[in-house]
């Protein structure tokens, strides 16, 4: 090998296309030819993606814009493609051996918290390499969000939620995406992306939040309804016919009845047609005598008086119940000499031992 401390990506897929001519062969290769560069500090072409770009026609509108210039990206083709995931792998390599070097975790054990910026210095510049080369896949593959996503154009979530919940699968995608099998990129990513799409829409699509599986066990009791024929059949006929179990058919019909707010505008008359208005009391008075027979202060204190005396500190300070201010979760966790977490940890108990009928109806007047 070349005694050279840069290398060009078209000399690196020189190198490495001769290795992959032997496919039994290649790993081994490859790992020799990392550790080669390992050892001589040898270190990758940075590209700079306006490389890969053309220059974008000036849109007015946000949405307008984005789309052009996702359109002034050139694609891959099949061959650049694979000689690019080859330049992905073989940098991920050299990560995993300055790691391994430097007593750090590999890329696929480190954490998503790490910083760079507190990584050593040739750690840093490999990781660079890798990201830089892992964008230029995603970017050259961000037309793929915008043709898939045109299938759940009528769903209920917003747009452009999908499009980033697309765009960040396409690193998933990257990062699992085997060359070797010969099939192209965009064949393994659809897969990424539809998964990133109904995983949003099944975690966000409504307002009261129902299991994953109990939406897909709807899906299998509305194909029985249509075998049966019958739109009110019951649970153990649907049951029978799905060959799902009675139990989770009377969840999912359960589930699948939609929570409806009651601030909701009706109709074409938005706001001014509300289901509370059809709800309210005119007889209500807004005065209640217990604003008077039961202090905030003192319903409060009856209620702390149930917590220990650290759950009672925590609340006191982090609510600023008789204090000049509110503190943070690291403040308390100063104070009291334990991790943020215990603290996170303590307000969330002392909080669930407060909410009792009792605190609730004394703070009703104050809330109405």
């Amino acid at each position: 090998m070349t005694d050279k401390t840069f290398i060009t990506h078209a000399e690196l897929d020189g190198l490495l296309s001769d290795l992959a001519r032997e496919p039994e062969d290649y790993p081994a290769k490859m790992e020799e030819l990392g550790r080669q560069f390992d050892r001589a500090g040898t270190l990758l072409e940075l590209s700079d993606p306006m490389s890969w770009r053309e220059a974008p026609t000036r849109k007015t509108s946000f949405a307008n814009q984005f789309e052009a210039d996702i359109d002034s990206i050139r694609t891959l083709d099949r061959e650049d493609e694979s000689a690019l995931a080859r330049r992905i792998e073989f940098s991920r390599l050299l990560v995993n051996l300055v790691r391994e070097r430097e007593g750090l975790p590999s890329v696929a054990e480190r954490t998503g918290n790490e910083s760079t910026a507190k990584l050593p210095g040739e750690v840093a510049r490999r990781e660079n390499e890798l990201q830089t080369l892992r964008k230029e896949m995603v970017e050259r593959n961000l037309y793929l969000v915008m043709l898939n996503v045109s299938r759940y154009a009528k769903t209920s979530s917003n747009r452009w939620d999908l499009i980033q919940e697309g765009c960040a699968s396409l690193f998933r995608a990257v990062d699992g995406f085997d060359w070797t099998r010969g099939l192209l990129f965009r064949t393994y990513a659809v897969h990424w992306l539809n998964q990133a799409f109904r995983n949003h829409l099944y975690n966000f699509g409504r307002t009261v939040r129902v299991p994953v599986y109990l939406q897909k066990a709807l899906k299998h009791i509305n194909a029985a309804r249509l075998k049966l024929g019958d739109s009110r059949a019951s649970a153990l006929d649907i049951a029978q016919e799905a060959d799902l179990s009675e139990s989770v058919v009377v969840s999912a019909l359960a589930a699948a009845n939609r929570s409806v707010s009651i601030d909701a505008g009706r109709g074409d008359d938005g706001d001014t047609n509300r289901l509370a208005d059809l709800l309210e009391d005119d007889n209500h008075d807004p005065y209640s005598p217990q604003l008077e027979d039961v202090p905030l202060g003192a319903g409060l204190a009856r209620e702390l008086q149930k917590l220990n005396d650290r759950e009672r500190k925590v609340i006191e300070m982090r609510f600023g119940l008789g204090l000049d201010r509110e503190y943070t979760l690291s403040e308390v966790a100063g104070d009291l000499g334990v991790s943020v977490e215990r603290i996170r940890q303590i307000q969330v108990r002392a909080v669930s031992k407060m909410n009792s009928p009792a605190l609730r109806r004394d703070l009703e007047p104050y809330l109405n």
